[in-house]
């Protein structure tokens, strides 16, 4: 009796459409399921494979967590690294990026791509070599050094995204502000900046995640002195339970998920396609 019904649903709804249901479902579950996992280890007590529900709900490591006397420190030094490296990142490569959509210079395309190298390989070894260059020059464990590890990791963002978003500002716009008078800063202010400023808003959101979850330059250049979220984070795991990590993951992932909601609010989803537009 079953197997005639499964026929009869599958002939009704068409085998593409059910091959569409079944990798959306595979999707979901890739997806939102470590997501879910997360979820119940942060309110679980203990949690292990193969249960698949905890044994025992539970607030304790959220108790834990919330009583480390440097959290809230760790919280707002957080907050100010990522707010001060998007700054300089947005007053640094902006520019930049008007650069290489508007201006011919040698090399152009070289050097554009040349920001690709801090994500083509592990960024360990990266960090490695920063760290030997920061200690000859006195910035181990200075917030200056956290800064410009931080600047880094983000300039790929806030050059690729606000590059392309001025590709689609037209240049017969440019061209009738020149015409009436206006110089090439007043332009650049008055008509590319505006046009281009979504994509360059959506580069400066990517630019304050990627910043306030960096864990492992700031891990290697900051300590002892700058100690954000994920440094603290990572030392809890080393210490604790997966449970109590599980607790700090939330607490990053809250605030990220308010940040990315109402700058998609703000900017709109039109916006996010065309920043990254970069041909």
């Amino acid at each position: 009796m079953i197997l005639p019904r499964v026929r009869a649903v599958v002939a009704s709804v068409g085998p593409r459409r059910i091959a569409a249901m079944v990798l959306f479902g595979a999707f979901q579950l890739v997806f939102f399921g470590p997501l879910v996992n997360l979820v119940m280890l942060a309110f679980s007590d203990t949690y292990f494979f193969p249960a698949f529900l905890p044994p025992q709900w539970s607030l304790r490591w959220w108790g834990f967590v919330l009583s480390q006397g440097n959290l809230a420190d760790s919280m707002v030094l957080s907050f100010l690294v990522a707010t001060l490296t998007t700054v300089l990142a947005v007053v640094i490569c902006v520019p930049a990026a008007y650069a290489f959509a508007r201006l011919p210079f040698p090399l152009r395309k070289v050097f554009f791509f040349s920001f690709l190298l801090s994500n083509a390989f592990p960024k360990i070894g990266l960090y490695v070599s920063i760290g030997v260059v920061f200690y000859k020059l006195g910035l181990m464990g200075t917030l200056p050094g956290v800064l410009l590890v931080h600047l880094v990791n983000t300039m790929l963002y806030m050059t690729w995204i606000p590059a392309g978003a001025f590709r689609t500002v037209h240049r017969e716009q440019e061209e009738a502000a020149r015409d009436a008078g206006a110089t090439g800063f007043q332009t650049f202010l008055h008509v590319s900046l505006p046009l281009a400023l979504p994509g360059i808003l959506v580069a400066a959101v990517f630019t304050f995640l990627s910043s306030l979850q960096e864990a492992q330059g700031t891990l290697l250049v900051g300590v002892p002195n700058v100690k954000t979220i994920p440094v603290v984070m990572y030392s809890v795991i080393f210490d604790y339970p997966a449970t109590a990590g599980a607790v700090f993951s939330l607490i990053l992932l809250i605030p990220t998920l308010i940040i990315l909601l109402g700058a998609r609010k703000a900017v709109g989803g039109n916006a996010l396609a065309e920043g990254f537009k970069v041909s």
